[in-house]
């Protein structure tokens, strides 16, 4: 078992930054693959960013590649997401989410939801115009 908590979101202007936190519990953190979502009110959960176990490999969605970088820090068990040049479109609550991939190759990653089996509570990130 697994569980994930994640911190710092917050309020921002249209044009700043955020750093968001996502600390693990348990001993085999460097197994899981990691992944960040968001789900804006009236629509459904969407991919953001996700991360191989080794964090050798990262991939992102269209709508934020070049503003966001998801990294991790298997020493510390926490995955991050910083976020930069902040659009109100950005605006949702954010979903840290753990893959067991302890079977899988070091550069594995996924982007779709349902492979995930853990999740955190979310946290709210607001950017205003």
């Amino acid at each position: 078992q697994v569980q994930l908590v994640e911190s710092g979101g917050g309020l921002v202007q249209a044009g700043g930054s955020l750093r968001l936190s996502c600390r693990a519990s348990g001993r085999t953190f460097s197994f899981y693959v990691m992944g960040w979502f968001r789900q804006a009110p009236g629509k459904e959960r969407e991919f953001v960013a996700a991360i191989s176990k080794s964090g050798s490999d990262t991939s992102y969605a269209d709508s934020v590649k070049g503003r966001f970088t998801i990294s991790r820090d298997n020493a510390k068990n926490t995955v991050y997401l910083q976020m930069t040049s902040l659009k109100p479109e950005d605006t949702a609550v954010y979903y840290c989410a753990a893959k067991n991939a302890a079977f899988s190759g070091s550069n594995y990653y996924t982007s779709s939801s349902k492979q995930y089996d853990y999740w955190g509570q979310g946290t709210q990130v607001t950017v205003s115009t």
